[in-house]
């Protein structure tokens, strides 16, 4: 069983940055693909990135790529979202997933992942 906190949220102004943080409890972290799935009031949820196990391997949403940048530290079970150059269709509350895959390997459907955050809101003011 796996416990996913996330951190971060909050209200920023359109080119600003933000940083989330998803804590995981657990000692095999390292064993979890992790994701970042974004939801705005009214719209499905829809996938952000992701990262394999080991770190090796990250994939975006075109609507973040070259924005936003995925990251973990094994070491003290924690997986990033640095946000850079934010827009106010960024605004959404983002979610962090785990699921055991091999090594290399992310996904980005959310029916994939086993293990959900509760969420942090993220606010882009125009």
């Amino acid at each position: 069983q796996v416990q996913l906190v996330e951190s971060g949220g909050g209200l920023v102004q359109a080119g600003g940055s933000l940083r989330l943080s998803c804590a995981a409890s657990g000692r095999t972290f390292s064993r979890y693909a992790m994701g970042w799935f974004r939801q705005a009031p009214g719209k499905e949820r829809d996938f952000v990135a992701a990262i394999s196990g080991n770190g090796g391997t990250t994939y975006y949403a075109d609507s973040v790529k070259g924005r936003f940048t995925i990251s973990r530290d094994n070491a003290k079970n924690l997986v990033y979202l640095q946000m850079n150059s934010l827009k106010p269709e960024d605004t959404a509350v983002y979610c962090c997933a785990g699921g055991l895959f091999p090594p290399l390997r992310v996904a980005v459907r959310s029916w994939e992942y086993d293990y959900w955050g509760q969420g942090t809101q993220v606010t882009v003011s125009s």
